[in-house]
C-alpha cells in the first residue's frame, strides 16, 4: 500500500473520522496488478480535510474532492456520498450536472460506477468491505455497473469510456446490459466537455492497451463520437496503436501528438488534396474541426501539423534540402509516421527502407546516398519578349 495514502488514512482516524482505501487501487491489487493511483473515501467534510492537511486544496465542479500533496505524489480524497438526494442536480437527459449529496459509506459504495471499482479496504483492520457483490464480479471477470445501467450512463456517458478500458486493462468481459448501451451511450458524449474527453482519449489511447481498445470501438458509435472523421477500417490507425503499445511496456516515450497525427491523417490528406489559393490551411482547418469534439492543446496539435507537413518533403528527397531536413525536430517523428504508411503502403517502401538506411550511415556513407538521388530538374524562367513598336 502506498505510504502516503496510508499517513492520510492515520491523520483523518486520529481527527476522528473514518477513512479506506478505495476504488481503483483494491481492484488492481486483487488483480495482481500494481496500482498507479490511491485514493481515500472517508466522512470527514471536504473543508476539514482541507484544514487537516495544509498542502491539499479543492477541485471539481460536479464532483468536489480534495487532493493531497506529498511531493510529487497526490493522493485523491472524497467526502462519502449518495445517490439519490435533491443534491443531485441532473439535466433534461438525466447527465449528473452537481452532485453535493453527501452520505454514509454504505451509500457511496452504491452510487460509484462499477461493482469491481466499489471495494474498499481498511488497513487498520486488513478488511476488505464489499456491499455490492464486487468480490464476485472479480471472480466472474466481468465489468458490471452498480444499478440500472441506462440510469447509470445517462448519469455520466464517459462510463463508457471508462468500461471498455477497464474491460481491456484487466482482460474482463463487459456486461451484456453494458454492450447493449454502447451506441446510445456514444451519442450522448456530445454533452461531455471536448477537454475532458481528451483526458479520457490519454487514459484509453496510451496505457499499453490501445490497439485492443480500438479494435473493440472502431465500428461503434465511440469511434465516431470521439474522432469522427477517421476512417475505421484505417491500417495505419491499427499500427500506429500497436506501435504505442509497443514503445510503452518497453519504457519508451510516447506523445499524444503522434496519435493525433495519425487519427487526423486521411482528414487532413483530403483538405491538402482539395485545397487551392485562398482556403484555410488544411492542417489548421482539420484540427479545428476536431475541437468540436476532443480538444486538442495546442502542442499536441502543433506536433500533428509538423508530422504531416513533413511528409511530402520525406517523400520528395530534394538532394539540396536533406542534411537540413535530417536535422529537423520532427525529422524522427515524421520518418515513423512514414514507415507506418509504408506498411499498408508499398509504394512508400523504398522510400521508408532509403530513410533508414540513411541513418545507420556516417557521413561520408549520408553523402553517397544523396549523391546518387536523381537531380530535380530546374524549372526554366520564360523570358518576356520585349513588343517591337512601330
Amino acid at each position: 500500500m502506498d505510504k502516503d495514502a496510508l499517513d492520510v488514512i492515520h491523520q483523518l482516524n486520529a481527527h476522528g473520522y473514518t477513512a479506506l482505501l478505495v476504488g481503483g487501487c483494491i481492484r488492481d491489487v486483487l488483480c495482481g496488478l500494481t496500482p498507479k493511483d490511491f485514493d481515500v473515501a472517508t466522512d470527514a467534510p471536504l473543508d476539514e480535510i482541507k484544514r487537516i492537511f495544509r498542502r491539499s486544496r479543492i477541485i471539481g465542479r460536479r464532483f468536489p474532492i480534495a487532493h493531497v500533496r506529498y511531493g510529487r505524489n497526490l493522493i485523491e480524497v472524497s467526502t462519502f456520498r449518495q445517490s439519490v438526494s435533491d443534491n443531485i442536480e441532473h439535466d433534461a437527459q438525466g447527465m449528473i450536472l452537481r452532485d453535493e449529496a453527501f452520505g454514509t459509506l454504505q451509500e457511496d459504495a452504491f452510487r460509484r460506477d462499477f461493482s469491481v471499482n466499489a471495494l474498499y479496504f481498511d488497513p487498520n483492520s486488513k478488511e476488505i468491505i464489499d456491499y455490492v457483490n464486487g468480490l464476485a464480479d472479480l471472480a466472474k471477470r466481468r465489468i458490471r455497473l452498480i444499478g440500472e445501467p441506462a440510469v447509470r450512463l445517462a448519469e455520466d456517458p464517459v462510463r463508457i469510456l471508462r468500461a471498455v478500458r477497464f474491460a481491456n486493462k484487466l482482460n474482463f468481459t463487459l456486461d451484456e446490459d453494458i454492450v447493449d448501451l454502447i451506441e446510445d451511450s456514444a451519442a450522448r458524449l456530445q454533452a461531455i466537455p471536448p477537454a475532458r474527453l481528451f483526458d479520457e482519449f490519454l487514459k484509453l489511447f496510451l496505457n499499453g492497451n490501445g490497439e485492443a481498445i480500438w479494435q473493440q470501438i472502431r465500428h461503434t458509435g465511440i469511434a465516431r463520437a470521439l474522432f469522427p472523421t477517421c476512417n475505421p477500417n484505417s491500417d495505419l490507425v491499427v499500427a500506429a496503436m500497436r506501435n504505442t503499445d509497443e514503445r510503452i511496456k518497453s519504457g519508451l516515450s510516447v506523445t499524444p501528438g503522434f496519435l493525433i497525427a495519425v487519427l487526423l491523417w486521411e482528414d487532413f490528406a483530403a483538405r491538402a488534396a482539395e485545397a487551392v489559393t485562398g482556403d484555410d490551411d488544411p492542417a489548421f482547418a482539420t484540427l479545428r474541426n476536431q475541437q468540436h469534439t476532443i480538444a486538442v492543446p495546442r502542442r499536441f496539435g502543433t506536433f500533428a501539423k509538423e508530422t504531416w507537413i513533413i511528409q511530402e518533403r520525406l517523400i520528395k528527397r530534394n538532394p539540396r534540402t536533406i542534411p537540413r531536413l535530417a536535422q529537423h525536430k520532427r525529422f524522427r517523428a515524421g520518418f515513423d509516421f512514414l514507415c507506418l504508411r509504408a506498411e499498408s503502403d508499398p509504394a512508400l517502401s523504398e522510400c521508408a527502407a532509403w530513410w533508414s538506411s540513411f541513418q545507420e550511415q556516417d557521413e561520408a556513407g549520408q553523402y553517397d546516398m544523396i549523391e546518387q538521388l536523381p537531380k530535380p530538374q530546374r524549372k526554366r524562367r520564360r523570358r518576356n519578349k520585349r513588343r517591337s513598336t512601330s
